[in-house]
């Protein structure tokens, strides 16, 4: 059985992809670049999906784009535990941009791809958001302990506060999820 293979996307034509996914999509202009992109949500945490390089200047089509979900950082929160994730982790790089704290994953069609390969980008994209709740959640318990004191509050409560707000801990103390 032959699959097709995809060179490039739409705005629509990827909507479609990560509905088939499963996931809940809307479409979205950027009022600044004047550009459609996505918004989508895992486990409660609302990320986008940014088109990345056009075909040509004039048209809608692209060959790449990249997954980004965008954490509110509220106090300090050590570079060590932002190299060590990306250390660790394979696919998705994550980067301190204060006062975010952002994961991105590149997904590539140079060559062509099948939509199988795509649908298992995403599903890493997943895999990759829930790996970070947890991580963020273990690593700031063990820096709030390590600085002598109680773990923060919203380190504990990451998943559920994650999910609706997005925010990473107040300045001076230990970053928190909230």
């Amino acid at each position: 059985m032959s699959e097709t293979i995809i060179t490039q996307l739409t705005v629509e034509t990827l909507r479609d992809i990560i509905q088939l996914a499963g996931f809940r999509v809307e479409t979205l202009t950027d009022p600044v670049a004047n550009a459609s992109y996505l918004r989508s949500a895992t486990n409660g945490l609302t990320f986008d999906i940014r088109p990345g390089n056009r075909i040509n200047n004039t048209g809608q089509d692209f060959v790449d784009f990249a997954l980004v979900a965008a954490l509110q950082v509220q106090g300090e929160l050590p570079l060590d535990i932002v190299n060590r994730w990306n250390t660790t982790r394979r696919f998705g790089r994550l980067q301190l941009s204060q006062p975010f704290l952002i994961l991105t994953l590149d997904v590539s069609l140079a060559g062509g791809v099948a939509q199988n390969h795509l649908r298992a980008q995403i599903e890493i994209w997943d895999h990759l958001v829930q790996q970070l709740i947890a991580y963020l959640r273990e690593e700031l318990a063990r820096f709030a302990a390590a600085n002598g004191a109680a773990a923060p509050a919203g380190a504990t409560a990451l998943a559920a506060n994650a999910a609706e707000q997005g925010q990473v801990g107040e300045a001076g103390t230990p970053a928190t999820i909230q």
